[in-house]
């Protein structure tokens, strides 16, 4: 744990001189981060992209165009990039789905477009959207301790889909499919197409079946005030079938706070941009607001490249529906945003030009094949630190690590950190459904692992020798 000062030590720093002032004279001073950002605001222009090249603004913004010319494969990136994609790097990915991704290739035309096709190696949104082998890690690729269903959220199903973690929020998984897949998804071993490295798990129950029970559940379950609807992502559950269900969700006494989780608002805003759409989140708006239920969308925005005017016009109508809030809740990802600079000029470009609000962002969770992207604890803590200030406190995103068998922690919350081996140690105040008879679950102390490459060589070479041990 890191050392508390002594008496001296605090007395020192308590009488370090301040550096002279003029008083009545204030002037901006030079700040480690200038606002406002410098990036433009603008919708990229497809057309540059050999793929899109001759692709009318009408069919660009169509969501079935979008779904339609949505990159499945590396066949079809090569179609879209052509000779910006370089042939090592398109040689990488095949290598990285042949023997580490753990998600398919799916990429909307919208979200390929915020990447810069002049270095598409070093491209933020190329990193987590389609990574490359040699993007990884060679000596620590997987972290001994990581799961494939990292946080155990199957564990937690009160019914099939449903996970009650929180004595008084549930998730809810309608679906196993997304509009795009992203290279870090916590919900691997559910979503998505069986890959060489994972045979995807199936929901058995059939949807209709699933929904009617995820409501009796809630139904029945008067503790319940907060459900998220998530899945995969609800932008691929048609409309009609996310109005019924949301729509029966504000029919429960109980529900006060309703989320819809979607990346899709910003990978394929044009589906939020829909008549049909449109008109069904305006009638569970309007709902919402008879019941004095809080309704309120969750994206997933990683880089502020990806904030562009379509995604502002798709975010601001749900405002102005009468949605409580559009909220941020990125991830963590070092080679994408794991800097201050990154972070805050993602949070303003949100803020700013989107009226997303900034909300979480979380460290990457513990999947396999992640540890490149994930950085550590006193890493994290340092980048809470760092955007402290800049941002009305509202707007301050705050870092969180989801622990397994916990949930979301302030990262400033450990309750003991061993900085040479990479473990941190964490309690908990409230006890999950599995829980409901283990009289030491509040006692006890749970861990959450730093990437091994970031330790001092020690605690790597004790790492070395137990990896594979049953006690830590």
């Amino acid at each position: 744990m890191d050392r508390p000062l002594n008496p001296s030590e605090l007395q020192s720093a308590q009488q370090a001189p301040m550096p002279p002032r003029n008083r009545g004279v204030v002037r901006p001073a030079p700040q480690p981060f200038s606002y406002p950002p410098k990036r433009e605001f603008h919708e990229p222009d497809w057309t540059r992209l050999p793929g899109f090249h001759g692709v009318t603004k009408e069919e660009w913004e169509s969501a079935l165009w979008q779904r339609r010319h949505t990159v499945k494969n590396l066949k079809e990136l090569k179609t879209v990039f052509g000779p910006l994609l370089p042939d090592a790097l398109a040689e990488s990915i095949e290598r990285d789905q042949r023997e580490r991704a753990t998600m398919s290739i799916l990429i909307p035309p919208q979200m390929l477009n915020t990447m810069n096709e002049q270095d598409l190696w070093n491209d933020p949104v190329r990193r987590y959207m389609v990574p490359a082998f040699d993007d990884r890690r060679s000596d620590w690729p997987n972290h001994p301790k990581a799961s494939r269903d990292s946080l155990h959220e199957a564990e937690m199903w009160a019914v099939e889909g449903l996970t009650h973690r929180y004595p008084t929020k549930v998730l809810a998984e309608l679906l196993a499919t997304c509009p795009q897949y992203c290279g870090h998804c916590t919900r691997m071993d559910l979503v998505g197409n069986d890959v060489p490295q994972v045979d995807k798990h199936r929901f058995s129950t059939a949807p209709k079946d699933r929904y009617a029970q995820i409501l009796d559940y809630l139904r029945r379950t008067r503790s319940v005030r907060d459900v998220v609807v998530s899945g995969g992502d609800v932008g691929n559950l048609p409309i009609n079938q996310l109005e019924a269900f949301v729509s029966e969700l504000l029919d429960i006494e109980n529900i006060r706070d309703i989320r819809l989780a979607s990346k899709a608002l910003m990978a394929i805003p044009q589906h939020f941009l829909q008549d049909s759409v449109q008109q069904a989140l305006e009638r569970l708006a309007k709902k919402a607001r008879e019941r004095g239920v809080d309704l309120a969308v969750h994206t997933h925005v990683n880089h502020a490249q990806q904030v562009t005017p379509l995604v502002a016009k798709a975010a601001r109508s749900l405002l102005a529906m009468g949605f409580r809030d559009v909220r941020n809740q990125g991830v963590l990802l070092r080679g994408v945003n794991a800097s201050s600079e990154a972070l805050l000029e993602l949070c303003f470009m949100l803020a700013d030009h989107a009226k997303i609000m900034p909300y979480y962002f979380y460290m990457c969770d513990m999947i396999p094949n992640a540890e490149h992207w994930r950085v550590a604890l006193h890493e994290a803590q340092a980048l809470q630190h760092d955007i402290m200030g800049y941002l009305p406190g509202f707007a301050t995103p705050r870092i969180v690590c989801d622990v397994p068998y916990v949930g979301k922690r302030w990262v400033h919350q450990v309750a003991e950190y061993d900085r040479e081996r990479g473990i941190s140690y964490w309690t908990k105040n409230y006890r999950t459904g599995i829980e409901s008879e283990d009289s030491g679950a509040l006692d006890r102390r749970y861990v959450y692992f730093d990437p091994i490459y970031t330790l001092p060589e020690a605690g790597q070479a004790w790492w070395r020798e137990h990896a594979h041990g049953g006690d830590i």
